[in-house]
């Protein structure tokens, strides 16, 4: 009986393992298509980011270039930004001038018809 026992159990662990070895496999194929999805993104970003580089780059592309060119692009856009910024300030001022300006050509004007 005892006999018994150990081959029930012994089946009982190897097909344990069987199906260990069956979701390792899967975990690794999981795995390898994570990794290949991964890098068409990185691919697709840089390609986005930067056609030219991305063509010469091919699948090479580590994550810190990708990484890389986001912050130069967020960087870029910041700069974008803060110019639009100074602009609008100086849009802002020239108008105010040119309100003054168109102002004071009322008034002139207005004098110029009183002295007449």
């Amino acid at each position: 009986q005892v006999e018994e026992e150990l081959k029930a159990a012994w089946s009982q662990q190897a097909g344990q393992l069987q199906e260990m070895g069956h979701r390792e496999c899967l975990l690794r194929s999981d795995v390898q298509r994570a990794r290949e999805q991964l890098e068409s993104f990185k691919t697709q970003v840089m390609q986005v980011c930067s056609p030219s580089a991305a063509g010469s780059m091919g699948k090479s592309i580590t994550e810190q270039q990708v990484i890389e060119k986001v912050r130069e692009i967020s960087d870029e856009n910041q700069q974008s930004r803060e110019r639009e910024k100074t602009l609008q300030k100086e849009l802002s001022s020239r108008l105010t001038k040119e309100k003054e300006v168109s102002a004071n050509i009322e008034v002139f004007t207005n004098s110029l018809q009183k002295l007449q």
